[in-house]
């Protein structure tokens, strides 16, 4: 019998998914695996003809969060919906499998942008640089939020179930589901379940305020924004892993435009933003409210699934230290009277 590890022979879901396409192996000029992820596959693939492709496969496993099942049918969803609307700063997708019992397994097959992450270079660019990104990177995100959803709210790979009427509906599914896995896998946690379910419950009425489903990455940290071009004229290459976008409220992407930081304070991000959206951002008690919602939402992603994701001790001391007390902080804020 075949044992993990002894004799098991690992698949190469890359040449198999290649193999589906139709590329053949002296069609490949390059294979490079891509870190940096945590949870699919990412190969960067160059053929003879010059594509330059980013292949991404999903684990076989069905260990994870319950948001996770069938993220690239978000992927998928995120791309096309952008390069509709004319952004030209995703990815383009060549190819896609969204079936995992297709002969080839569930895959995207994208074309690869250009830059090297943000967080990378962040030590080398000067501050009239850094100012110009974020007022670049303001008005891509601006025009992903002018994108509308036209069947609901919520994931499009449906992993908690039909996309729903309103974004209280969609996003209480949302959270509720996060509070079950931390109760499924033990994760630890500053506050009781039932106590942050409540705490995040009372403030649910905010959400109604939401009327239109924008399209929101929600993972728009530094590492997922390539940075292209030499000294002086650096542009923003690409925005990329879109498997965690969802169709709701725009405010929810500030979470993690500036991650642990006041987006209020981003002035070069919200001047971008202001000319190429809807309208400018203001801040209102709702916002900051549904913003402090979105914030508790993702903090309670980032200590669950360190679970499931077997991190380290140092990863799970990191997340308990830097996590938890802003958990604590943004829930604070969720039920603090106006």
């Amino acid at each position: 019998m075949s044992r993990r590890g002894v004799d098991a022979v690992p698949v190469d879901t890359t040449a198999a998914v290649l193999e589906a396409v139709g590329i053949e192996g002296h069609e490949i000029t390059s294979r490079t695996s891509l870190a940096g992820g945590t949870y699919n596959t990412v190969t960067r693939v160059t053929l003879q003809d010059g594509s330059d492709w980013v292949v991404k496969v999903p684990p076989g496993h069905s260990t994870g969060m319950s948001y996770e099942r069938r993220l690239l049918t978000n992927e998928v969803t995120f791309y096309e919906a952008a390069s509709a609307h004319g952004v030209e700063a995703v990815p383009s997708v060549v190819h896609s499998e969204l079936d995992p019992g297709a002969p080839a397994g569930a895959y995207v097959v994208m074309t690869a942008r250009p830059g090297r992450p943000w967080h990378e270079i962040a030590g080398e660019l000067t501050a009239g640089e850094t100012a110009a990104l974020r007022h670049e990177f303001g008005q891509i995100v601006g025009s992903l939020h002018d994108v509308t959803g036209k069947a609901g709210f919520g994931c499009p790979a449906e992993p908690l179930g039909p996309l729903t009427r309103t974004w209280r509906e969609a996003f209480t599914a949302m959270t509720d589901a996060v509070l079950a896995d931390a109760e499924r896998y033990g994760a630890r946690l500053p506050h009781p379940v039932e106590r942050i379910r409540e705490m995040l419950h009372s403030a649910s009425g905010e959400l109604d305020e939401v009327t239109r489903p924008a399209l929101v990455h929600f993972d728009l940290w530094q590492g997922n924004l390539l940075v292209t071009g030499e000294p002086g004229a650096r542009r923003i290459g690409g925005i990329i892993d879109g498997e965690r976008m969802f169709w709701g409220d725009p405010v929810a992407d500030l979470v993690s435009t500036t991650l642990f930081g006041e987006p209020e304070t981003d002035l070069d991000f919200l001047a971008g933003y202001a000319s190429s959206a809807r309208g400018p951002l203001d801040f209102t008690p709702s916002v900051r409210r549904r913003l402090n919602l979105y914030r508790s939402y993702l903090y309670l992603i980032m200590l669950t699934e360190t679970v499931p994701r077997g991190a380290g001790p140092d990863a799970r001391a990191w997340a308990w230290k830097e996590v938890a007390p802003r958990l604590v902080a943004a829930l604070e804020e969720v039920t603090r009277p106006r």
